[in-house]
């Protein structure tokens, strides 16, 4: 259903990435609003009358917070405590949730879930009938205002018209992400136009990772305990919920200090974009930990986020040949739990 991305003048390339012929993008979305189709993101709906128990017995989220204007983040593990799906959760209407997750992971958490789903009579649907298009930029809340008739939601909030939501991600300038039916994405897309500028889907990645925030992909499914990749310091799990999956392993590793690996955010002195699970080495060539997401900067430099040791590392490190230097995240690696961020707005 992506038919509409190359009607608009976009390319469709590694089935993920979305180009256009607009020079120096990841500058542009710091000068003026921006937009781009996020067809590296996907949905997987959950609906029917015990929707609201079947995730709350499945994901890290609070189901009671997810009430039409918080849209927090949440994660689906395994027993063990490892991520199958970290995502983005909101109420769609009563009964009908609507989770926001790398693509790749759609179909597989929609199968994971599936062993369940009938106990609790919901049904899970892939909506490939969907776009998103990512909003973004100093500007950005006013055209969404003025253009889609809809109040500029903030951080992990949602708005809606009609068939249209609009939720807020966090990022160094004001983000959104707009959910339609596929259908009306070039109409939509065609009215944003005249002052929202075209960038690639890479532009968006980029703010992810200066963010702090990551989506896991297929090939790093099941590696990752929640807090791994900082999700307890974005308000991505509930200490305060009774038991979903993997609940026991995830608070054992909170309250006894267990976790030996972080998210970290990083700069390589380089414009080579290292490969998913590249290795981050320290002086001795001793692996670290590996890189799970990188874009390049408006400076033309690849930044990552790597899931490294806690240790304090031998300097210099390097990853593919390329050296590393840390950056500080945007926010602090403590626990921030969503009842208290629901709390804030």
């Amino acid at each position: 259903m992506n038919d509409w991305i190359a009607r608009i003048g976009g390319r469709l390339e590694d089935g993920a990435r979305v180009v256009f012929d607009t020079p120096e993008p990841a500058r542009r979305a710091l000068e003026g609003p921006v937009m781009s189709p996020l067809v590296h993101l996907g949905i997987l709906d959950v609906v029917g009358d015990g929707a609201e128990r079947f995730l709350q017995g499945q994901t890290s989220a609070q189901l009671s917070l997810v009430d039409g204007e918080f849209a927090p983040l949440g994660c689906f593990c395994t027993p063990k405590g490892r991520v199958l799906a970290n995502v983005q959760l909101w109420r769609v209407a009563p009964n009908h949730y609507r989770l926001l997750t790398h693509h790749e992971l759609v179909a597989s958490l929609a199968e994971h879930l599936a062993k369940f789903a009938p106990f609790y009579r919901v049904e899970l649907t892939p909506r490939d009938d969907l776009a998103l298009i990512g909003l973004f930029g100093h500007e950005a809340p006013a055209v969404v205002e003025a253009l889609l008739d809809v109040e500029p939601p903030g951080t992990w909030r949602q708005v809606e018209r009609e068939a249209l939501q609009v939720v807020g991600h966090p990022g160094p300038v004001a983000r959104m992400v707009a959910c339609l039916p596929a259908a009306d994405a070039e109409a939509m897309w065609s009215r944003l136009a005249a002052q929202v500028t075209p960038v690639d889907n890479a532009t968006w990645r980029l703010h992810d990772i200066q963010a702090g925030l990551v989506w896991l992909d297929a090939s790093q499914r099941d590696s990752y305990l929640p807090q791994m990749i900082n999700w307890e310091a974005l308000g991505g799990i509930s200490f305060k919920k009774g038991c979903y999956t993997g609940q026991e392993v995830v608070a054992r590793a909170h309250f006894r200090g267990q976790v030996k690996k972080r998210l970290m955010r990083a700069q390589l002195e380089g414009e080579q974009l290292p490969e998913p699970g590249s290795a981050i080495l320290d002086a001795a060539d001793k692996r670290l930990g590996e890189v799970l997401s990188a874009e390049l900067d408006a400076y033309g430099q690849a930044e990552i986020l790597a899931v490294m040791s806690t240790r304090e590392p031998k300097e210099p490190l390097s990853v593919a040949g390329q050296q590393l230097k840390l950056l500080k995240l945007p926010y602090p690696l403590e626990r921030l739990d969503p009842e208290q961020l629901a709390e804030k707005h």
